[in-house]
C-alpha cells in the first residue's frame, strides 16, 4: 500500500535540528525513537519562542498524552534536518501537531508524526484553557 506524500509545502514552520553523534544506531542510521525527541524539541521551542511558554515557572504546561510516527526513508549523523510543524486541530485545552522530517533541500518527509498536547494547570494536573498568548501562536499553523 503506498504511502501518502508529506510534502515541505504542507507545512507551515521548520525548526532545524541538528542530528548528533550518538543519535544514530548500531544500524548507521538514527534511532527510531530520536525522531519523537526531534519532534518535542521543535514543538516546545516553537511554544517557548512564539507562544511565551514558560516551562519553568508558569502555570500551565503541555503533557503528551498521545504520539505515532510513520518511516519513509533513513537519516544519520551528520545530516542536515528540519522539522515541518503545523496544528491539524485547536481544542479549547488540547491541540493536535502533524510534523514531518526533511532533510535540507528535499521536498519530500523521510517520516511524518503526529501528537497532542492537553495544557493542564502545574498544580493539579487538570486540563484548562490554552492560555490566550499560545493560541494566537498556535493558530499561525492551523490547517484546514
Amino acid at each position: 500500500m503506498p504511502q501518502p506524500q508529506h510534502l515541505r509545502a504542507d507545512y507551515r514552520l521548520f525548526q532545524p535540528v541538528t542530528t548528533r553523534w550518538h543519535d544514530n544506531d548500531l544500524y548507521g542510521h538514527v534511532n527510531n525513537v530520536i525522531y519523537y525527541s526531534y519532534f518535542d524539541s521543535a514543538v516546545n521551542s516553537f511554544l517557548i519562542e512564539r507562544g511565551g511558554l514558560d516551562i519553568h515557572d508558569g502555570q500551565v504546561v503541555g503533557f503528551v498524552v498521545s504520539s505515532s510516527c510513520d518511516y519513509f526513508a533513513s537519516i544519520a549523523f551528520p545530516e542536515r534536518i528540519e522539522v515541518g510543524l503545523r496544528v491539524a486541530r485547536l481544542g479549547n485545552s488540547s491541540v493536535q501537531y502533524e510534523l514531518a522530517i526533511f532533510k535540507a533541500s528535499e521536498d519530500e518527509a523521510c517520516a511524518a508524526g503526529r501528537f497532542v498536547h492537553v495544557f493542564v494547570d502545574r498544580q493539579s494536573n487538570r486540563p484548562v484553557a490554552i492560555p490566550d498568548a499560545l493560541c494566537l501562536a498556535l493558530e499561525t499553523l492551523l490547517v484546514g
